[in-house]
């Protein structure tokens, strides 16, 4: 027979784990119809010449907050220019289903606050034609994309919905209320979600100030929902925690609830300045949990969390600064020419303000934990040697002086990194501990989130290049256990079980990667959002192709206008 498509001479490594080995693949139709030896399979209807190139699954992202940008982004960017070919929202307590009417702009302030999703963007870009979440679904699906989707339902939204102004409060429930919230996540589930999320870390605020419904529930709230995912049968529930309370406050009730339903229970894990060693905690209370036959799972990053700090941004360190908020509502090339000014230069370099010792805490104590970002290369394993505070040691220069000249460089486009989760030990060694555990699974890139202060779409594409080819300060990680673990392993996570591995009869979700030259193009900020609403781009370059149920849809890094992407309804 002839094949719909050929890739030869590939090296494959296939995402199940096992190394990797030179091979052809053949697709037909969506599905993967054969995998043999490289020079085998015959010439097909399209053949590409994979000599040299690396040819993997697509990526399974199940950490993003596309929820508003999938009603008008067909190319679901910056997970779109990365290799992902299956990406899961929803996360984190916030989303857009149900809604009542009268709930819309309340959902949109609860997102942005949250997600630093610029709230004129989502005012403009979502076209609403729902408000169930079953509607929700059938109105996404409807909808062309590069990529397919898949939903969870969000505590926030739900509980807003039942409850009203008392839910949006964080009041408590009474039972009936609690009966109807399972109800919904119940119908929810039923109708394709893939799970249940809830928030309960402060750090996670609506625009209005408010934490996000959902974030004090107790005991009882919790296990009324999660009973309805023990009567379906199916369903992650996930969370974002409040780190340090996770083995204390938080394990009892993950323990009843994972017993309860059956079901993973997905937990946030990262590493906090104020709680540093209590991973290894949660590390050793996974371990307990699967002895005890309890699917509790602690969901990473790949890399630090951190802020990128540019004048554009959401947040930079002149901004604490008198000298510059007199001037920090000008367009950027009036505050440029203002920012040359000799005296108002002088003022931000020399001056402490007279703030109470705030500007000392926020700014000056930390520039020994602020890198330049040169160029392309974010560095997200920076050495001490290399911050702001030791290179202007070095060069006898106020510190002040090499962060304000940082930001006005590029005009205006020049940025820092500041990372605030998982380096409190100064490396990734966190990163490499916890993502080395079995009882972990790889997430949070927070794709489509944080606009104005973090670009980690990309985590797919960082994975590759610095975990397996690039790392200096520590050991690197099998290629082949880095792709598993963003492929078969997240997918299984989620009961995606037709992707992540190629093999025949899976799913042709494909990446073909130039490995050698693989990695990242400068961020910018760019104003491309509904509203000319700002967030922070860096797309990917080497991705040579990447195939949607066998439908190419980037090209060299650029994406053919194909979108054979879908709705995924779990259990189905």
């Amino acid at each position: 027979m002839t094949h719909d498509l050929v890739i030869r001479n590939a090296h494959l490594v296939d995402g199940s784990g096992q190394p990797g080995r030179d091979a052809d693949v053949a697709v037909d139709g969506d599905t993967i119809t054969a995998v043999e030896p490289s020079g085998t399979i015959a010439a097909g209807t399209r053949t590409v010449d994979a000599h040299g190139l690396l040819l993997t699954p697509g990526f399974v992202d199940v950490h993003t907050h596309y929820d508003a940008q999938v009603t008008w982004d067909p190319y679901v960017t910056p997970s779109g220019w990365h290799g992902v070919t299956t990406a899961l929202m929803g996360n984190c307590g916030v989303g857009f289903a149900p809604a009542s009417p009268d709930r819309h702009e309340w959902l949109i302030q609860l997102m942005e606050g949250v997600e630093d999703i610029p709230g004129s963007a989502l005012t403009e870009g979502i076209k609403w034609g729902w408000e169930s979440y079953p509607e929700y679904l059938d109105v996404l699906e409807q909808l062309p994309r590069v990529m397919d989707i898949g939903s969870s339902i969000a505590h926030g939204p739900l509980r807003a919905y039942v409850m009203g102004e008392r839910g949006a409060a964080n009041a408590e429930p009474t039972d009936a209320e609690i009966v109807e919230m399972a109800r919904l996540v119940e119908e929810a589930l039923r109708a394709g979600a893939f799970g249940f999320t809830t928030s309960r870390t402060p750090i996670h605020k609506a625009k209005d100030g408010e934490l996000v419904p959902g974030t004090t529930a107790d005991e009882h709230e919790l296990l009324g929902i999660a009973a309805a995912m023990a009567r379906v049968g199916r369903g992650v529930f996930g969370f974002a925690p409040d780190h340090a309370l996770v083995p204390v406050q938080e394990w009892p009730w993950m323990r009843k609830v994972a017993a309860l339903t059956g079901q993973p229970i997905c937990v946030n894990l990262n590493q906090s300045d104020k709680a540093p060693e209590v991973w290894r905690e949660v590390l050793r209370l996974l371990d307990e949990a699967h002895a005890d036959g309890l699917p509790i799972i602690a969901q990473v990053a790949g890399r630090s969390i951190g802020i990128l700090y540019c004048l554009q941004g959401s947040v930079h360190p002149l901004l604490f600064h008198p000298a510059y908020q007199e001037i920090a509502d000008l367009p950027l090339a009036e505050r440029l020419v203002a920012l040359a000014e000799p005296e108002r230069r002088r003022r931000i370099i020399d001056e402490i303000p007279d703030d109470g010792g705030f500007f000392q805490s926020a700014v000056l104590n930390g520039l020994g934990r602020i890198w330049l970002v040169d160029g392309e290369n974010i560095d997200y394993e920076p050495d001490a040697v290399d911050s702001v505070a030791a290179v202007a040691a070095r060069a006898g220069v106020p510190a002040m002086q090499l962060v304000l000249d940082q930001l006005v460089a590029h005009d205006g486009n020049g940025m820092l990194y500041a990372p605030f989760f998982n380096y409190s030990y100064g490396d990734l060694s966190f990163t490499e501990a916890v993502t080395r555990h079995p009882h972990t699974r790889m997430g949070l890139s927070d794709g489509g989130a944080h606009c104005g202060a973090i670009c980690d779409g990309g985590m797919p594409t960082f994975m590759l290049t610095h975990w397996t080819r690039d790392r200096t300060r520590g050991e690197k990680l099998p290629l082949e256990y880095v792709v598993h673990r963003q492929t078969s392993q997240t997918a299984a996570l989620y009961g995606i079980a037709d992707r992540g591995v190629v093999a025949p009869g899976m799913r042709a979700d494909l990446n073909l990667i130039d490995y050698g030259r693989l990695g990242f193009e400068v961020p910018r900020m760019a104003y491309d959002l509904p509203a000319g609403g700002r967030r922070i781009v860096q797309k990917a370059r080497g991705y040579v192709g990447t195939w949607v149920a066998g439908v190419q849809t980037v090209d060299h890094d650029e994406f053919t206008g194909a979108t054979p992407g879908t709705l995924l309804r779990a259990g189905r």
